[in-house]
């Protein structure tokens, strides 16, 4: 975890040294959430924040973003169906490579703070670990100069749950696919 966070922040770094360009902006869009946890099933929320974008050269940038993200997962349990939802502060720090003109694939690592948890309407946010890392695969395409959509997986590598002392350890890594419309200004 560490090696990525700190390759994190070295690209994140360089890319504020050698950024020939720089636009900022907002997205939003759909989150369709799910967990490793046995039985889970997937929720539909919502993801909105800003970026900005640093352009390296023609073909790369760097996009550090901060957004509020709605995840979570559905649960049945004995034919009864409970939601877990979790709402983070996520800041994914995106490296960014132009295949052509408008489209462009991305990847990069993700710090995801924990702001609240419910199960069944129930506070459970004491049991749950308060920062998550994940890695983003991606794509993204501009519309035209100022707008974008794109499509992003979010893979959780670690836990979402902590490990209770005497248990068998949890497997319940966020997962989460997000459709995005973006604005730069």
């Amino acid at each position: 975890m560490k090696k990525i966070l700190l390759t994190a922040v070295a690209v994140f770094a360089f890319s504020f040294a050698n950024a020939q360009d720089v636009k900022y902006g907002v997205k939003g869009g759909l989150n369709m959430s799910s967990n490793s946890a046995e039985g889970a099933t997937s929720i539909t929320s919502f993801h909105l924040g800003g970026f900005a974008q640093f352009a390296i050269n023609d073909k790369f940038a760097v996009q550090p973003e901060l957004l509020y993200s709605a995840q979570g997962a559905k649960y049945t349990f004995f034919g009864l169906s409970t939601t877990a939802n979790l709402n983070y502060i996520n800041i994914p720090v995106m490296a960014k490579y132009k295949v052509a003109d408008a489209f462009s694939i991305e990847a990069g690592p993700q710090l995801g703070f924990l702001m609240s948890a419910t199960l069944a309407s129930i506070d459970y946010k004491d049991q749950c670990n308060s920062t998550d890392f994940g890695f983003n695969l991606g794509a993204g395409y501009d519309l035209n100069e100022t707008m974008s959509l794109g499509l992003r997986y979010t893979m959780g590598l670690t836990n979402v749950e902590k490990d209770v002392p005497g248990e068998p350890s949890t497997n319940s890594k966020n997962s989460n696919i997000q459709l995005s419309f973006g604005y730069k200004f």
